[in-house]
C-alpha cells in the first residue's frame, strides 16, 4: 500500500512514534463521537503531553507537535504525513482514502498549510489561521495547521500562536516544522507545551535507494547524488534530475581554484552573489507575472466602464502590499540559492578535513577528489577547519541578516587567507 509515511527517508523511530500517536487519535476522536452521542461534552485532545513531560509513552497523542531536523531531512514531510493520518478514514495513514489523498495534495478543507515565501510569518496571517483553526472540522476529525517554517514568526505572530496552542480548540492539532528547539528558532514557551519529534539527516544510501525506487535515477547518479545531497533529499532529486542544478554546483566548487589573492576574493564573492541573484530571479519571475496579472483583473484593469482607471488607482495600496510580498520572496529565494552554495563549499572543506584526519568516512564531492586531495596534502587539519568554519559563520551570518554580499566577501577572504 503507498501509506501517506513512504516518503519519509530513513527516519524509522519518528514513523513509528507517528503511527502510534494517529492511532491514539482516531481512539480518541471514537471515544468523543461516542459521549457527543450521549450527551457528554466533547473532550480535549491532552493539552499536557508537552515535551516536558518525561511520562510520554510512544502511542501519546497531544495537540501541538514540533519536527526537528536538518534541512532535507524531511520535517515537512513528517509534518504532513501525520496530518494525512489524523484525517485518514481508517485512522492508519493508509494513503488510499479521500481523507489522506485531500491533505497529501493539499485539498482537505481541515488542513491548512502556512508555507513563507518571504521572511517571516506576520501577526496578522497568525491570527486569521488560528481563527479558522478552532473551527470545527468539516469532516468530522480534526482541525489541523501546518507550519512548514514556525522558525520564520515573528514575535507578536509567536505569541499569538502561543495562546492557541495554551487554550486548544477541542479538535484541534497544531502541527510546527523548525531546523531545532532553540529559542532562536521556536520560543522555549511554545516548545513546552508540544511535542517534539526529531528528525536526523537521512544516510545516504537510503536517499540513493528512493531514487533508485522511486524516480528511476541510475544506480550511479543516485549513489553521486545522494552524496553530493548531504542527505537533502529534495536536493538529491534536483542534482539528478536537472543538468542545470549539476552545473550550478560545479561553479561554485570551481570557485576555489581562484582565490589567488584579494582581488580574486572580492571578484569570487561577486560571481557567487551574481549566480544567487540570477537563479532566485528565474524561480520567481513567472509566479510574480501571474499573481501581479491576477490581481489587475481582479481589480478591473482593461476594464473600458466608467470609473475602471478609477478603481485601478484606488487599488495602489493592494499593488504595492503585493510588490512587498514579491520582493520579500524573491529575497528569501536569493538566500536560498546562496544556501545551497555554501553548503557545497562546507562539504568540500569537510571533504579535505576527512583526508587530513584520515577518517574512514565516505567523501561528499566524489567528483573533485583529486582537487580534496591536494588540498588535504597542502593544508594542515586547523588551517582546513579554520576555512570550513568561516563558511559556516558565512550561513550563520546571513540568517541574522547581515548583507549576503558582505558576508560572502568576508568569508571568501578568510578562505584564502586559511
Amino acid at each position: 500500500m503507498p501509506e501517506v509515511f513512504a516518503d519519509l527517508v530513513g527516519q524509522p523511530e519518528a514513523v513509528d512514534i507517528l503511527r502510534r500517536a494517529a492511532a491514539a487519535a482516531e481512539a480518541i476522536r471514537g471515544a468523543a463521537v461516542e459521549e457527543l452521542a450521549a450527551g457528554v461534552d466533547e473532550p480535549r485532545v491532552d493539552a499536557g503531553a508537552g515535551s516536558g513531560s518525561g511520562a510520554l509513552s510512544a502511542s501519546a497523542m497531544t495537540h501541538a507537535w514540533i519536527f526537528t531536523g536538518p534541512p532535507g531531512s524531511g520535517r515537512s514531510v513528517a509534518a504532513r504525513a501525520f496530518a494525512a493520518a489524523l484525517q485518514c478514514v481508517r485512522g492508519t495513514g493508509c494513503g488510499e482514502c479521500a481523507g489522506c489523498h485531500t491533505t497529501l495534495t493539499g485539498t482537505n478543507a481541515d488542513v491548512r498549510f502556512v508555507v513563507p515565501e518571504g521572511l517571516s510569518i506576520g501577526v496578522g496571517e497568525m491570527r486569521a489561521l488560528v481563527l479558522r483553526a478552532a473551527s470545527t472540522p468539516s469532516g468530522g476529525r480534526w482541525q489541523v495547521l501546518v507550519i512548514e517554517d514556525a522558525d520564520r514568526l515573528t514575535e507578536a505572530a509567536g505569541n499569538a500562536l502561543l495562546k492557541a496552542v495554551e487554550e486548544p480548540p477541542p479538535r484541534t492539532v497544531f502541527l510546527l516544522c523548525t531546523p531545532s528547539t532553540h529559542p532562536d528558532d521556536i520560543s522555549v514557551t511554545i516548545r513546552s507545551r508540544c511535542r517534539v519529534v526529531a528528525l536526523r539527516q537521512p544516510p545516504a544510501e537510503a536517499v540513493a535507494a528512493v531514487l533508485r525506487d522511486r524516480d528511476d535515477v541510475t544506480p550511479d547518479m543516485a549513489a553521486w547524488a545522494a552524496a553530493a545531497a548531504q542527505g537533502h533529499v529534495g536536493r538529491a532529486r534536483r542534482l539528478a534530475r536537472d543538468p542545470d542544478a549539476r552545473k550550478r554546483r560545479e561553479a561554485v566548487l570551481a570557485l576555489l581554484r581562484r582565490l589567488s589573492g584579494v582581488g580574486a576574493c572580492f571578484d569570487a564573492a561577486s560571481t557567487l552573489i551574481d549566480a544567487a541573484e540570477a537563479e532566485a530571479a528565474s524561480a520567481v519571475v513567472e509566479s510574480d507575472a501571474t499573481e501581479r496579472a491576477a490581481l489587475e483583473t481582479a481589480l478591473g484593469a482593461g476594464g473600458t466602464g466608467r470609473g475602471a482607471a478609477g478603481a485601478i488607482r484606488g487599488a495602489a495600496g493592494q499593488l504595492k502590499d503585493l510588490e512587498r510580498r514579491q520582493k520579500s520572496r524573491a529575497t528569501r529565494a536569493q538566500r536560498d540559492a546562496l544556501d545551497r552554495a555554501l553548503v557545497d563549499l562546507a562539504g568540500f572543506y569537510r571533504d579535505v578535513l576527512t583526508l587530513s584526519m584520515r577518517a574512514p568516512v565516505a567523501p561528499v564531492h566524489t567528483d573533485v577528489a583529486a582537487m580534496a586531495a591536494s588540498a588535504a596534502g597542502k593544508w594542515t587539519a586547523e588551517s582546513t577547519l579554520r576555512r570550513l568554519e568561516a563558511v559556516l559563520g558565512c550561513r550563520a551570518a546571513i540568517e541574522t541578516n547581515v548583507k549576503p554580499r558582505i558576508a560572502v566577501e568576508a568569508m571568501m577572504l578568510a578562505l584564502w587567507r586559511g
